[in-house]
């Protein structure tokens, strides 16, 4: 059974990428398979503005998964880091 405050994170997420008024949308889904799939959309194609959403998209994540998982934002950061360069983009 789903853990049912994940559920209604999920809820909350999906109602939140179809507001009208956002500038970036990103998405990552870790499948208990381990296949993942990301999504990644801003209203810019400027690179400084493409820079700040990116910076703020990552350090909101890193901020609430290093609090979720006791460790600290610079343990997420490195293993984040080590990850990202195993990807290969699709």
């Amino acid at each position: 059974m789903a853990n049912p405050q994940f559920e209604e994170v999920k809820t909350e997420a999906a109602a939140a990428i179809t507001e009208d008024d956002l500038r970036s949308v990103y998405t990552g889904l870790v499948h208990e398979d381990g296949r993942h799939e990301y999504y990644l959309g801003n209203d810019t194609e400027e690179a400084a503005e493409l820079r700040e959403a990116a910076a703020i998209q990552l350090g909101m994540l890193t901020r609430v998964l290093a609090d979720r998982s006791d460790s600290t934002v610079e343990e997420i950061s490195e293993l984040a880091v080590e990850r990202a360069d195993e990807m290969e983009l699709r």
